[in-house]
């Protein structure tokens, strides 16, 4: 017996459920620093920045499903357990507006999140959370034609942006421990959109994208996963 409607759960499937533990992952060393220090944590607070890192996440996942759709993208890829994206909205394209306006309102969740915590604390979040909207908004149809900033946009969000974004609302400050650590994370994620790359390298370069692995090959490629 079917619990979601068809269209329902294709919609769904353009967030990528699978990889939605990335957010919670990056969080969980913020989490763990502020423990170890012995700060008291508002519980509230705390479950609006998983809350925002998800709905952050599924926002890039639905913009990117949808641009991959429109641009034709999708009938051309091959598709494997981690690339490729859904292929829900091939099978489905009436739904892709309603994707865009998914993708939209949870970028508007985002940012209601941060705009509350830029409320209750001074303005030191703002770079962060400013930064993070723009790589969630541009990433698909501008930051992929841009090599260098497409093979390090995906760990500056994961990494540095999330983790220190979130350590500052829960202990009122940054810390230079904090930001080494986020670093663990900003390498680790920018191998994983890395060598996704690899095998989308036809599809991509026909539409009109450019990243290090059409830029300089699959081979030379490997060498900065390697050196990453």
């Amino acid at each position: 017996m079917t619990i979601l409607h068809p269209k329902i759960s294709r919609i769904i499937a353009t967030s990528r459920p699978a990889f939605l533990l990335l957010p919670p992952s990056s969080l969980s060393l913020a989490l763990a620093y502020v423990i170890s220090q012995g700060i008291c944590i508002n519980l509230l607070h705390l479950l609006l920045i998983f809350l925002g890192a998800v709905t952050a996440h599924v926002s890039v996942n639905m913009f990117n499903e949808y641009d991959d759709f429109k641009s034709g993208l999708d009938y051309h890829t091959q598709r494997t357990p981690f690339s490729g994206g859904s292929g829900a909205l091939p099978a489905v394209p009436e739904l892709a507006e309603s994707v865009r306006m998914g993708g939209m309102a949870c970028l508007l969740i985002t940012a209601l999140i941060g705009i509350y915590f830029l409320r209750l604390s001074d303005w030191g979040l703002f770079p962060v959370g400013f930064f993070g909207i723009l790589l969630i908004y541009f990433y698909t149809h501008k930051i992929t034609h841009w090599p260098l900033i497409c093979l390090i946009a995906p760990g500056l969000a994961f990494g540095p942006l999330m983790i220190c974004g979130a350590y500052y609302i829960l202990s009122g400050h940054y810390s230079v421990a904090v930001t080494m650590a986020s670093l663990i994370v900003f390498f680790l994620v920018n191998n994983l959109l890395l060598l996704n790359q690899f095998p989308d390298v036809e599809a991509d370069k026909n539409a009109g994208r450019c990243h290090f692995p059409i830029l300089i090959g699959r081979k030379k490629s490997a060498w900065i996963y390697a050196g990453f």
